[in-house]
Protein backbone atom coordinates (compact mmCIF):
# COMPACT_ATOMS: atom_id res chain seq x y z
CA UNK A 1 0.00 0.00 0.00
CA UNK A 2 2.70 2.33 0.05
CA UNK A 3 4.06 1.88 -2.88
CA UNK A 4 1.61 4.72 -3.84
CA UNK A 5 0.38 8.23 -2.05
CA UNK A 6 -2.73 9.63 -3.29
CA UNK A 7 -4.29 13.47 -2.82
CA UNK A 8 -7.80 11.64 -4.24
CA UNK A 9 -9.01 12.77 -7.36
CA UNK A 10 -11.04 15.79 -8.21
CA UNK A 11 -14.94 14.94 -7.67
CA UNK A 12 -15.26 11.64 -6.12
CA UNK A 13 -15.52 11.86 -2.44
CA UNK A 14 -13.47 9.47 -0.26
CA UNK A 15 -14.87 6.29 1.50
CA UNK A 16 -12.43 6.35 4.43
CA UNK A 17 -12.96 8.27 7.64
CA UNK A 18 -9.61 9.55 9.33
CA UNK A 19 -8.71 8.01 12.92
CA UNK A 20 -9.85 10.20 15.96
CA UNK A 21 -7.93 13.19 16.48
CA UNK A 22 -6.91 13.70 13.12
CA UNK A 23 -7.73 16.61 10.47
CA UNK A 24 -7.70 16.52 6.65
CA UNK A 25 -7.74 20.11 5.13
CA UNK A 26 -8.10 20.34 1.76
CA UNK A 27 -9.21 23.84 -0.41
CA UNK A 28 -9.88 24.13 -3.74
CA UNK A 29 -9.67 27.00 -6.19
CA UNK A 30 -11.06 27.27 -9.62
CA UNK A 31 -12.78 28.99 -12.65
CA UNK A 32 -16.42 27.86 -13.96
CA UNK A 33 -16.51 28.55 -17.33
CA UNK A 34 -19.73 28.61 -19.24
CA UNK A 35 -20.27 30.87 -22.28
CA UNK A 36 -21.02 34.02 -20.69
CA UNK A 37 -19.94 33.84 -17.46
CA UNK A 38 -16.50 33.14 -15.26
CA UNK A 39 -17.65 32.11 -12.12
CA UNK A 40 -14.98 32.25 -9.48
CA UNK A 41 -14.49 30.44 -6.77
CA UNK A 42 -12.94 28.58 -3.71
CA UNK A 43 -14.17 25.53 -1.31
CA UNK A 44 -12.54 23.95 1.62
CA UNK A 45 -12.98 20.62 3.08
CA UNK A 46 -12.46 20.85 6.81
CA UNK A 47 -12.61 17.48 8.28
CA UNK A 48 -11.74 16.05 11.85
CA UNK A 49 -11.59 12.10 12.91
CA UNK A 50 -14.31 12.14 16.18
CA UNK A 51 -14.20 8.42 16.63
CA UNK A 52 -13.30 5.23 15.49
CA UNK A 53 -14.80 5.45 11.79
CA UNK A 54 -16.77 8.73 12.24
CA UNK A 55 -15.68 12.21 10.51
CA UNK A 56 -17.18 15.37 10.62
CA UNK A 57 -16.50 18.40 8.92
CA UNK A 58 -17.55 21.20 6.77
CA UNK A 59 -17.06 22.76 3.45
CA UNK A 60 -17.01 26.42 3.42
CA UNK A 61 -17.07 28.56 -0.18
CA UNK A 62 -16.89 31.66 -1.84
CA UNK A 63 -16.80 33.13 -4.83
CA UNK A 64 -17.15 36.10 -7.52
CA UNK A 65 -19.16 36.01 -11.06
CA UNK A 66 -17.22 38.14 -14.11
CA UNK A 67 -20.05 38.21 -16.75
CA UNK A 68 -19.51 39.07 -20.32
CA UNK A 69 -23.06 40.36 -21.59
CA UNK A 70 -23.63 42.45 -17.74
CA UNK A 71 -22.40 43.92 -14.53
CA UNK A 72 -19.96 41.44 -12.43
CA UNK A 73 -20.50 40.64 -9.20
CA UNK A 74 -19.63 43.86 -6.51
CA UNK A 75 -17.45 42.04 -4.64
CA UNK A 76 -16.36 38.85 -3.29
CA UNK A 77 -19.58 36.70 -2.17
CA UNK A 78 -20.28 33.74 0.60
CA UNK A 79 -21.62 30.67 -0.83
CA UNK A 80 -23.88 27.97 0.58
CA UNK A 81 -22.02 26.31 3.44
CA UNK A 82 -22.14 22.50 4.18
CA UNK A 83 -21.92 20.43 7.25
CA UNK A 84 -21.05 16.33 6.94
CA UNK A 85 -20.66 13.31 8.79
CA UNK A 86 -19.19 10.36 7.45
CA UNK A 87 -19.77 6.86 9.18
CA UNK A 88 -17.42 3.57 7.40
CA UNK A 89 -19.19 0.60 7.22
CA UNK A 90 -16.39 -1.61 6.00
CA UNK A 91 -12.80 -1.33 4.84
CA UNK A 92 -10.40 -2.59 2.23
CA UNK A 93 -7.99 -5.15 3.68
CA UNK A 94 -5.19 -6.16 0.90
CA UNK A 95 -6.43 -9.14 -1.06
CA UNK A 96 -9.61 -8.94 -0.47
CA UNK A 97 -12.46 -7.98 -2.80
CA UNK A 98 -14.33 -6.06 0.27
CA UNK A 99 -14.24 -2.69 -0.52
CA UNK A 100 -14.17 0.27 1.05
CA UNK A 101 -17.89 1.74 2.03
CA UNK A 102 -19.40 4.31 3.87
CA UNK A 103 -22.66 6.54 4.18
CA UNK A 104 -21.77 9.98 4.14
CA UNK A 105 -24.99 12.72 4.91
CA UNK A 106 -24.18 16.60 4.26
CA UNK A 107 -26.66 19.18 4.96
CA UNK A 108 -26.16 22.69 2.87
CA UNK A 109 -27.31 25.82 4.41
CA UNK A 110 -28.74 28.74 2.45
CA UNK A 111 -25.71 31.34 3.65
CA UNK A 112 -24.84 32.72 -0.33
CA UNK A 113 -27.11 35.35 -1.60
CA UNK A 114 -30.02 34.16 -4.02
CA UNK A 115 -32.44 37.13 -3.98
CA UNK A 116 -33.33 40.46 -3.91
CA UNK A 117 -30.29 40.80 -6.48
CA UNK A 118 -31.36 43.94 -8.45
CA UNK A 119 -29.44 45.04 -11.05
CA UNK A 120 -26.21 43.22 -9.89
CA UNK A 121 -27.69 38.97 -10.74
CA UNK A 122 -24.38 38.12 -10.59
CA UNK A 123 -24.07 38.53 -6.74
CA UNK A 124 -26.35 35.05 -6.76
CA UNK A 125 -24.03 32.70 -4.98
CA UNK A 126 -26.71 30.19 -3.57
CA UNK A 127 -29.43 28.51 -3.84
CA UNK A 128 -31.60 29.45 -1.22
CA UNK A 129 -32.66 26.42 -0.08
CA UNK A 130 -31.76 23.54 2.82
CA UNK A 131 -30.52 20.49 1.39
CA UNK A 132 -30.00 17.49 2.38
CA UNK A 133 -27.55 14.82 0.39
CA UNK A 134 -27.31 11.20 1.19
CA UNK A 135 -24.16 9.76 -0.06
CA UNK A 136 -23.25 5.43 -0.40
CA UNK A 137 -19.17 6.41 -1.27
CA UNK A 138 -17.07 3.61 -1.81
CA UNK A 139 -13.12 2.93 -2.48
CA UNK A 140 -11.28 0.14 -3.64
CA UNK A 141 -7.59 -0.86 -4.71
CA UNK A 142 -6.29 -3.10 -7.39
CA UNK A 143 -2.68 -4.39 -7.93
CA UNK A 144 -1.71 -4.35 -11.62
CA UNK A 145 0.29 -6.13 -13.83
CA UNK A 146 3.18 -3.94 -14.04
CA UNK A 147 3.21 -3.87 -10.32
CA UNK A 148 1.18 -0.26 -10.11
CA UNK A 149 -1.59 0.20 -7.87
CA UNK A 150 -4.79 1.47 -9.27
CA UNK A 151 -7.58 3.19 -6.69
CA UNK A 152 -11.17 3.55 -7.90
CA UNK A 153 -14.35 4.75 -6.58
CA UNK A 154 -17.84 5.22 -7.12
CA UNK A 155 -20.17 7.48 -5.27
CA UNK A 156 -24.32 8.12 -6.01
CA UNK A 157 -25.73 10.28 -3.69
CA UNK A 158 -29.48 12.03 -3.63
CA UNK A 159 -30.66 14.98 -2.84
CA UNK A 160 -33.49 16.64 -1.45
CA UNK A 161 -34.23 20.14 -1.14
CA UNK A 162 -36.91 22.34 0.55
CA UNK A 163 -39.00 25.08 -0.29
CA UNK A 164 -37.48 28.57 0.05
CA UNK A 165 -39.33 32.49 -0.35
CA UNK A 166 -38.02 34.59 -3.33
CA UNK A 167 -38.94 38.37 -3.83
CA UNK A 168 -37.15 39.89 -7.06
CA UNK A 169 -34.49 39.24 -9.21
CA UNK A 170 -33.21 35.80 -8.25
CA UNK A 171 -30.90 32.93 -9.22
CA UNK A 172 -34.12 31.46 -10.57
CA UNK A 173 -34.61 33.56 -13.18
CA UNK A 174 -37.23 35.47 -11.92
CA UNK A 175 -38.07 39.92 -12.28
CA UNK A 176 -37.57 42.43 -10.12
CA UNK A 177 -41.21 42.00 -9.21
CA UNK A 178 -42.17 39.04 -8.59
CA UNK A 179 -42.67 37.31 -4.95
CA UNK A 180 -42.80 33.43 -4.57
CA UNK A 181 -41.47 30.30 -3.57
CA UNK A 182 -39.58 27.68 -5.62
CA UNK A 183 -38.73 24.30 -4.82
CA UNK A 184 -35.95 22.46 -6.41
CA UNK A 185 -36.69 19.15 -7.51
CA UNK A 186 -34.45 16.27 -6.19
CA UNK A 187 -30.91 15.52 -7.50
CA UNK A 188 -29.19 12.50 -8.20
CA UNK A 189 -25.06 12.36 -8.85
CA UNK A 190 -22.98 9.27 -9.59
CA UNK A 191 -19.23 9.23 -10.04
CA UNK A 192 -16.85 6.65 -11.05
CA UNK A 193 -13.33 7.83 -10.65
CA UNK A 194 -9.76 6.05 -10.83
CA UNK A 195 -6.14 6.59 -9.88
CA UNK A 196 -3.90 5.25 -11.47
CA UNK A 197 -0.13 5.56 -10.13
CA UNK A 198 2.59 6.31 -12.29
CA UNK A 199 5.02 6.37 -9.25
CA UNK A 200 5.12 6.59 -5.50
CA UNK A 201 4.53 10.32 -6.20
CA UNK A 202 2.65 11.23 -9.27
CA UNK A 203 -0.64 10.04 -10.07
CA UNK A 204 -2.81 10.09 -13.20
CA UNK A 205 -6.69 10.36 -11.88
CA UNK A 206 -9.84 10.61 -13.75
CA UNK A 207 -13.71 11.26 -12.74
CA UNK A 208 -16.88 9.90 -14.74
CA UNK A 209 -20.05 11.89 -13.53
CA UNK A 210 -24.02 11.31 -14.67
CA UNK A 211 -26.49 13.86 -12.69
CA UNK A 212 -30.29 14.64 -12.91
CA UNK A 213 -32.12 17.07 -11.50
CA UNK A 214 -35.44 16.85 -11.24
CA UNK A 215 -38.01 19.64 -11.98
CA UNK A 216 -38.08 23.30 -9.92
CA UNK A 217 -41.09 24.74 -9.64
CA UNK A 218 -41.85 28.70 -8.99
CA UNK A 219 -45.05 29.97 -7.83
CA UNK A 220 -45.96 33.45 -6.89
CA UNK A 221 -47.12 36.52 -7.64
CA UNK A 222 -45.68 39.13 -10.44
CA UNK A 223 -46.37 42.87 -11.54
CA UNK A 224 -46.72 43.51 -15.50
CA UNK A 225 -47.55 46.23 -16.83
CA UNK A 226 -49.50 46.98 -20.10
CA UNK A 227 -50.45 50.09 -21.03
CA UNK A 228 -48.30 51.47 -17.50
CA UNK A 229 -51.13 50.12 -15.60
CA UNK A 230 -49.63 47.90 -13.07
CA UNK A 231 -51.45 44.95 -11.41
CA UNK A 232 -50.88 41.55 -9.88
CA UNK A 233 -50.51 38.26 -11.87
CA UNK A 234 -50.65 34.87 -10.47
CA UNK A 235 -47.21 33.18 -11.64
CA UNK A 236 -46.69 29.98 -11.90
CA UNK A 237 -44.08 27.82 -13.85
CA UNK A 238 -41.57 24.69 -14.43
CA UNK A 239 -37.95 25.12 -14.84
CA UNK A 240 -38.08 21.73 -16.09
CA UNK A 241 -35.23 18.26 -15.21
CA UNK A 242 -31.94 18.51 -16.65
CA UNK A 243 -29.64 15.85 -17.32
CA UNK A 244 -25.84 16.41 -17.24
CA UNK A 245 -23.22 14.07 -17.97
CA UNK A 246 -19.33 15.09 -17.35
CA UNK A 247 -15.45 14.52 -16.44
CA UNK A 248 -12.57 15.41 -14.93
CA UNK A 249 -9.07 14.42 -15.47
CA UNK A 250 -6.51 15.52 -13.09
CA UNK A 251 -2.69 14.75 -12.39
CA UNK A 252 -1.51 14.23 -8.32
CA UNK A 253 1.79 15.10 -7.18
CA UNK A 254 2.45 13.96 -3.42
CA UNK A 255 5.26 15.15 -1.50
CA UNK A 256 4.43 12.82 1.09
CA UNK A 257 1.91 10.34 2.34
CA UNK A 258 0.30 13.57 4.07
CA UNK A 259 0.39 16.22 1.81
CA UNK A 260 -0.06 17.07 -2.22
CA UNK A 261 -1.39 18.96 -5.02
CA UNK A 262 -4.16 18.47 -7.70
CA UNK A 263 -4.40 20.02 -11.15
CA UNK A 264 -7.18 19.29 -12.90
CA UNK A 265 -10.22 20.39 -15.27
CA UNK A 266 -13.66 19.49 -15.02
CA UNK A 267 -15.78 19.93 -17.96
CA UNK A 268 -19.41 19.43 -17.83
CA UNK A 269 -21.13 18.57 -21.33
CA UNK A 270 -24.10 20.73 -22.35
CA UNK A 271 -26.86 17.67 -21.55
CA UNK A 272 -30.83 18.40 -21.32
CA UNK A 273 -32.12 21.65 -19.82
CA UNK A 274 -28.33 21.91 -18.49
CA UNK A 275 -25.44 24.05 -19.47
CA UNK A 276 -22.24 23.16 -21.06
CA UNK A 277 -18.72 24.55 -18.57
CA UNK A 278 -14.94 23.94 -18.14
CA UNK A 279 -13.79 24.13 -14.76
CA UNK A 280 -9.90 24.36 -14.32
CA UNK A 281 -9.34 23.81 -10.38
CA UNK A 282 -5.98 23.76 -8.10
CA UNK A 283 -6.70 21.98 -5.14
CA UNK A 284 -3.71 20.94 -1.87
CA UNK A 285 -4.35 18.38 0.31
CA UNK A 286 -3.24 18.29 3.84
CA UNK A 287 -4.20 15.19 6.56
CA UNK A 288 -2.61 15.71 10.11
Amino acid sequence: MNDAWWTGPMLANSAETLPPGHMLFEPYVYDIRTKHTDSFGSRAYMLYGLVNRFSIGMIPAIGYNKISNGPNSSGVGVGDWTLQAQYRLTEFQQGSWMPTTAILVQETFPTGKYDQLGKRPGDGMGSGTYTTTVWLNSQMYFWLPNGRILRTRFNMSESFSRSASVKGVSVYGTDDAFRGRVKPGNGFFADLAFEYSLTQRWVLAMDLTYSHNDNTRLAGMDTVDPNNVPYPQNVSSNLGSSTAFGLAPAIEYNWSPAIGVLLGTRVIFGGHNSTASVTPALAINYVY
